[in-house]
C-alpha cells in the first residue's frame, strides 16, 4: 500500500510539473514565437530603404491584405 501511495504520489507531482510547464509556454513562449513569425514574414515582404539606421535597423514599408501600407523597422540584412 504504501509503495502505490508513492507511485500516486509521483505520478501527481508529474502531472502538475507537465502542467505548469504547459502554461508558461502556452501563455508566454507561444505568443512570442508567433509575434517573431509575423513580423519576420512581415519584413520579408517588405520594401525597405537602401541605407541601414545607426543601430542597425532600417525603415520599411509593409502593405497588408487590404492594401493598407504600414511602415515598420526592420533587421537590416546587407
Amino acid at each position: 500500500m504504501k509503495q502505490t501511495m508513492g507511485d500516486l504520489n509521483l505520478t501527481v507531482i508529474v502531472v502538475v510539473i507537465i502542467a505548469l510547464l504547459s502554461f508558461f509556454f502556452f501563455t508566454i513562449l507561444w505568443p512570442m514565437i508567433q509575434d517573431n513569425f509575423a513580423r519576420n514574414t512581415r519584413c520579408d515582404e517588405a520594401i525597405c530603404a537602401k541605407q541601414p539606421n545607426n543601430d542597425g535597423s532600417v525603415d520599411c514599408t509593409y502593405r497588408d491584405s487590404n492594401g493598407t501600407e504600414h511602415e515598420i523597422t526592420c533587421a537590416w540584412k546587407g
